[in-house]
């Protein structure tokens, strides 16, 4: 028995030497790699991050500045920092930014937002149309949440007189059965001057229906026959569309989003929007 279990053993040598040599000859691993981009930094980097959805580049430098790119390296900003500090976080979507001091061992959060060029050439306004201030409000009539901004948008306007102009952007979402429905129709009341009666009236429903929108239509004094030909024009689908295309540029996919000169709204809370536009007043010359 001895015997033989000596000759299995003295068989299983050479095979595992041999297996033991192969190996060696082979890649540690299948790894396949492709660079996507490389570009050149302006500054020599002491830490970097990157946003969740990977459009956002954020490169600590040692001159004192955080760079932002985007992903193909166009610069999109810089910002000033502290010396001595010495790391950087962001939020997912590169909304807040975090910074370590080394030096005087601080920890800091900022908020950080980029501007939006947003054409509200045809859209509805609200107040005076030559004020100083735009809010833009992106909303979807079924949204539980846009519906609740109105009052807000009726305290600044009364507060702000005329130094206050607010313009609605449509924003339907998927999940919402009657949204797209409801954003046409608003438009067909836009073309008889009744779009903020349609807006306040649709923003009033609670039971969705399929027929709730044409009886909405019917309690403003709409003309139906020109309502029901504006709201399925082609004309009416391409101002739908250039408002969700307009909502795509600026990187919005939710609602209602706000901004007050451009500036995104984080804050819809009425203290924090009336602070955005006193700061927006300022910044074009205007009295509060």
């Amino acid at each position: 028995m001895l015997k033989h279990l000596l000759i299995c053993a003295l068989l299983l040598v050479p095979i595992s030497l041999q297996a033991q040599g192969s190996s060696e000859n082979q890649p540690e691993n299948d790894l396949n790699w492709t660079v996507l981009t490389s570009w050149a930094l302006p500054t020599q980097p002491l830490d970097f991050t990157q946003s969740l959805d990977n459009k956002l580049v954020f490169i600590l430098g040692a001159d004192q500045k955080v760079h932002i790119f985007a992903a193909d390296g166009k610069k999109l900003g810089e910002m000033p920092v502290d010396p001595g500090t010495s790391a950087i976080d962001i939020a997912p979507r590169g909304e807040f930014l975090f910074l370590v001091n080394e030096k005087t061992n601080v920890y800091t959060a900022i908020d950080i937002s980029f501007n939006k060029k947003i054409d509200i050439s045809g859209a509805p306004i609200l107040g005076n149309e030559d004020a100083p201030v735009t809010l833009i409000v992106f909303s979807d009539f079924e949204c539980p949440h846009c519906s609740k901004v109105k009052p807000l948008l009726d305290q600044l306007l009364t507060t702000n007189e005329d130094k206050l102009r607010i313009a609605f952007k449509h924003l339907p979402l998927r999940m919402h059965s009657y949204a797209e429905s409801a954003a046409l129709s608003a438009i067909a009341a836009q073309n008889q001057g009744k779009f903020w009666q349609m807006h306040d009236a649709l923003f009033a429903i609670t039971n969705w229906t399929p027929t709730i929108i044409e009886e909405t239509a019917k309690v403003i004094g709409l003309d139906m026959d020109k309502f029901r030909a504006d709201r399925d024009s082609m004309e009416t689908r391409m101002r739908l569309a250039k408002d969700v295309n307009d909502a795509q540029m600026a990187d919005i996919s939710a609602t209602p989003s706000l901004f007050v000169n451009s500036r995104p709204v984080r804050d819809r809370s009425l203290p924090a929007l009336q602070q955005m536009i006193n700061e927006a007043l300022d910044a074009t010359g205007g009295t509060r």
